[in-house]
């Protein structure tokens, strides 16, 4: 067996696999001779069967399908052994009409080459890394909020401004019947409001939809209607009242204090706030940890060039995924797939450069973090090492439990490198603040 390679450009290049007689033909006969053996054919006994008549009835076959797996083989191993970094899947080029009668083979398969390139992490404008801070009103409204959902419920006998009010929404000629519980605050103007105050239980109110709630996912649950009926939703609706409640707020006192961190972890109000701030900040960096993921990805995409083979890539994708595309459908899936393959080449080039390696063991430790923290939720906050050893491997015997964690480390390894190389600064914020700038919401 011979194999060449011609490059065509940087991007491109063709391998021709040469097969002769002597590289399938011990394990063509050995097959053939298996197959006579156990082959039923009327009118011969069970290995007596002439081998001119095996040769004629399974030889092809057998041909065809040891050259296919050489070639296979063979083709990997050149990749492998010549270091060869290829995008896709090698093509084969079409041909004419192959004579498998003649003793010798050749096939030529197109390649698509990563291309060459370095990657810099020296921003000219610095990145931001945000820094969010749960502030004092935050921490207010966190301690009220556990106030109200730790309170006792009053009846009322009419509706108030700070009432909880349940009653039904219901429109015959649309099907609309829910049962929902709500406060007056989440109705967008006041207009609605004052329809509300003073109503009594057994009160009916007609209410229009359009402009009830500032935001249609609102209405949508209130009414319980699917997500395409809700937009534009302009009709009346009845809604009638059949409670009304006031929430008398939760004393914060040592009761309360055990009951939601545990027995004397928090003594007033003071340790409940920074309890509150601990857990809040923690999972805020998580977020602003994304962000900036986010951000130094764009950056790498849109900064570091290269060129792709482009054509090589449409003609693979023709034929790589589950349905065959035409030649207008590949171009434009390549147009939607292009800047992940080029973060998946930059961040491939990253881990190289900066020898980022993940263990076996870092995957199980990871895992068993996850584990611990899930179990610490339901108050499970000593587990012994061998019962997370167990959950943990049977997580990892998931295949894609083990990729998706492995990626998770991979990124959080990743993180640290932007943090330390990258141009960053830091930017101290509150989470209210933080929306509004990173998302433009109020």
């Amino acid at each position: 067996m011979n194999i060449t390679r011609e490059n065509v450009d940087a991007l491109n290049a063709v391998v021709k696999v040469d097969i002769a007689k002597e590289d399938y033909s011990d394990k063509v006969e050995k097959i053939l001779a298996d197959y006579r053996k156990t082959a039923n054919i009327p009118g011969f006994r069970k290995g007596h069967v002439p081998m001119g008549m095996v040769k004629k009835q399974y030889g092809q076959a057998v041909l065809v399908d040891e050259v296919n797996k050489l070639l296979q083989d063979a083709l990997n191993k050149y990749l492998t052994e010549e270091k060869l970094d290829v995008l896709g899947q090698p093509l084969p080029k079409p041909q004419d009409q192959i004579d498998w009668n003649a003793e010798s083979f050749s096939f030529e398969f197109e390649l698509g080459l990563a291309p060459e390139f370095e990657v810099s992490l020296d921003t000219k404008d610095a990145i931001t890394e945000y820094k969010i801070i749960a502030d004092e009103k935050m921490l207010d409204e966190q301690v009220a909020n556990i106030q109200k959902q730790y309170g006792k419920l009053v009846s009322q006998a009419v509706v108030e401004k700070t009432s909880e009010i349940t009653g039904v929404y219901k429109n015959e000629e649309r099907d609309i019947e829910n049962k929902v519980t709500l406060t007056l605050d989440k109705f967008a103007g006041d207009a609605t409001e004052k329809q509300f105050i003073g109503a009594k239980v057994g009160d009916v109110l007609t209410l229009n939809t359009k402009g009830l709630y500032s935001d249609d996912h609102e209405l949508m649950h209130a009414l319980k209607i699917g997500h395409d009926e809700v937009h534009g939703l302009d009709i009346e609706v009845t809604f009638t009242i059949s409670e009304i409640n006031t929430r008398e707020l939760a004393d914060l006192d040592q009761e309360l204090f055990d009951k939601l961190f545990g027995k004397d972890v928090v003594s007033n109000v003071t340790e409940l706030k920074a309890k509150i701030k601990e857990d809040a900040e923690r999972q805020f960096a998580q977020q602003a940890d994304q962000k900036l993921l986010n951000d130094v990805t764009e950056f790498l995409v849109e900064n570091t060039k290269f060129d792709l083979p482009a054509e090589f890539l449409q003609k693979w994708m023709q034929t790589a995924g589950e349905k065959p595309l035409d030649s207008d459908q590949a171009k434009e899936e390549y147009e939607k797939s292009e800047k992940s393959l080029r973060y998946q080449l930059i961040e491939s080039k990253l881990i190289t450069d900066n020898n980022i390696q993940i263990t076996m063991d870092d995957i199980r430790n990871q895992t068993k973090t996850m584990i611990k923290a899930q179990m610490a939720q339901f108050g499970q906050t000593n587990p012994s090492e061998k019962e997370l050893d167990d959950i943990a491997a049977r997580i990892l015997s998931n295949q894609d439990e083990a990729r998706r964690i492995s990626e998770q480390l991979i990124s959080q390894k990743l993180l640290a490198l932007y943090k330390e190389k990258a141009n960053i600064k830091v930017k101290e914020l509150s989470y209210e603040d933080f929306v509004k700038e990173v998302y433009g919401d109020k």
